[in-house]
């Protein structure tokens, strides 16, 4: 038999048939060769299809879709490095941008066109953010305890026990003694009693929450300023408060911009927020601001002779891409106002319908239920046999990823379901989610012996 017509050898590329789909790839060490890139993008692309599908998770609140206009700038400039000021004026000129940008949302005082009015920084999420706003509270305590002749070792903060584990990190590193304020079954916020119990004059600052991690709540910020106002009225501390604004920053202006708790209320002196939540940018992207430079502490501002330039920097890290930023940049022009209250009002929207359809499904009881920001949160109530967990567990097998967790301090006893709604999660998606939520219920109470779930939506 001819071989005449067999294709040679050396133009045979097979998909899977080559090195990688025979030989096994180190993973702990380097391989010792070399490897095609072709090859090496299909071995880690189809190891990443382990992944559970990113827009079908609603446990995280990080962006996962931006326009494609979006995604090829932000790979354009992944190459950039943010801390190289003179070697990219216009990738800093657009930081500044969306600081003053952050800053004119949040009211802060006295700005003006001039750029260096605002004062504030882009970070790497809400994380750093949180890190740079706990040390200016600590150094202007410090500083003015100092002044007074006071012992100045003993700084603490007060914080709710609700609050994200950065803070616990912060207080940790940065040797503060955090107050938590406890929780209770039925309330998941802290109150302006709690904290005008907690505060003394070691107090460098209150932490109050806009957009709480585990039911997606507003806290009383004006509120607690009241009581710090009374406070400091009857001659004690003056005590400022810092809002983590991470959740909730991009949110409740569109939504409710009547609502005063960013710079409007005097005793705000900070706020962070994340891009990379409902900034609606790809992680990692924050930022902080302050109300006035006074707020922000010049001995925490380094001066730094870097690759050919004299620069300000106040950041926990150095090197990083500017493509999040022009990321933040891009949603910023595109969307302004009118987008982000469209795009929040939809969120909200379905926010509400995926509540009011989980309501109606036996067992199952609506905690917050979207209205403050986009994120729903629920419980199982009597005793059907089975638990949120279980509900979680089923839904994965469905593809679709609903976190379930017991509440903080003094409320552990509470487990609940919690559904974060971001753009690109569709309203027929929510349709699927709350049928198949329905089923899942029904499914484990047959499991266990009890009476079919109702069904949220008829076919």
């Amino acid at each position: 038999m001819s071989d005449s017509f067999a294709a040679p050898t050396e133009t045979l590329a097979p998909a899977y048939t080559g090195r990688l789909g025979t030989d096994a790839i180190p993973a702990l060490k380097l391989p010792k060769a070399e490897t095609d890139p072709e090859a090496v993008y299909r071995f880690i692309h189809d190891e990443l299809m382990l992944d559970g599908s990113s827009r079908l998770n609603l446990a995280t609140f990080v962006t996962t879709w931006m326009d494609p206009q979006a995604d090829r700038l932000m790979a354009e400039t992944f190459d950039k490095n943010m801390i190289d000021k003179d070697e990219y004026p216009a990738t800093a000129e657009i930081e500044t941008r969306c600081v003053n940008m952050v800053a004119d949302l949040f009211h802060a005082d006295d700005l003006t066109l001039d750029p260096a009015s605002a004062t504030g920084v882009s970070t790497v999420g809400s994380s750093e953010a949180v890190m740079l706003g706990g040390l200016a509270l600590k150094w202007r305590w410090r500083q003015r305890r100092e002044s007074e002749g006071k012992d100045a070792t003993r700084p603490n903060l007060i914080l709710g026990s609700n609050v994200q584990v950065v803070w616990e990190k912060f207080c940790r590193y940065f040797d503060v003694e955090p107050k938590y304020l406890p929780m209770e079954k039925g309330r998941y916020v802290i109150t302006p009693e709690q904290v005008r119990d907690a505060v003394d004059e070691n107090t460098i600052g209150v932490v109050a929450i806009l957009g709480t991690t585990f039911t997606g709540e507003l806290e009383p910020v004006a509120e607690i300023a009241a009581a710090l106002d009374a406070i400091a009225a009857g001659g004690g501390p003056d005590v400022p408060i810092h809002v983590d604004a991470a959740s909730g920053g991009f949110v409740v202006p569109f939504l409710h911009p009547e609502l005063e708790w960013d710079f409007r209320v005097p005793r705000v002196v900070s706020i962070n927020v994340s891009g990379h939540k409902y900034g609606m940018t790809y992680p990692g992207i924050g930022f902080v601001v302050w109300r006035s430079k006074e707020h922000l502490p010049e001995d925490l501002v380094f001066r730094v002779n870097y690759l050919g330039g004299d620069m300000p920097t106040f950041t926990l890290n150095f090197s990083r891409s500017g493509n999040q930023v022009v990321g933040q940049y891009y949603n910023f022009i595109r969307l302004g106002v009118a987008g982000y209250t469209q795009i929040m009002e939809s969120l909200r929207d379905t926010a509400i319908m995926l509540s009011s359809a989980i309501s109606k499904i036996d067992s199952l009881r609506i905690i917050t239920d979207g209205t403050a920001i986009p994120v729903l949160s629920f419980e199982v109530v009597g005793d059907p046999g089975f638990t949120v967990f279980d509900i979680s567990h089923e839904l994965r097998a469905a593809g679709f990823q609903v976190p379930a967790y017991t509440m903080p301090a003094d409320a552990e006893d509470v487990a609940v379901l919690r559904i974060v709604l971001r753009e690109g999660f569709s309203r027929d998606l929510a349709h699927k989610l709350v049928t198949t939520l329905a089923s899942v219920v029904e499914q484990l109470r047959e499991t266990n012996g009890g009476r079919p779930a109702k069904a949220a939506f008829a076919h």
